[in-house]
């Protein structure tokens, strides 16, 4: 059974409400379309869109590393450790 709880606690986890996270979650998902889009037409015209789907990968996992560290709420994504030789 759905209740209040499944619509705010994973908004709430990232430090935004139901409706900016709805927001933020759309903004992503159509820029992904997009980028989508214009993969499959450089999959068949390799001269047109060259770096269009790996630019707006870049752009959003950028925007998504600043979100993060504006809530500090969210834990920071580990970091690979260097083993001594």
């Amino acid at each position: 059974m759905l209740n209040l709880k499944h619509f705010t606690d994973h908004p709430a986890s990232v430090g935004e409400t139901y409706t900016e996270h709805m927001g933020q979650a759309a903004s992503f998902g159509f820029r992904l379309l997009l980028a989508g889009v214009a993969c499959l037409v450089h999959a068949v015209l390799p001269f047109l869109f060259v770096r269009t789907g790996s630019r707006a990968i870049a752009e959003l996992n950028e925007r998504m590393i600043l979100k993060r560290h504006r809530h500090q709420r969210v834990a920071p994504a580990p970091t690979a450790t260097r083993i001594p030789t």
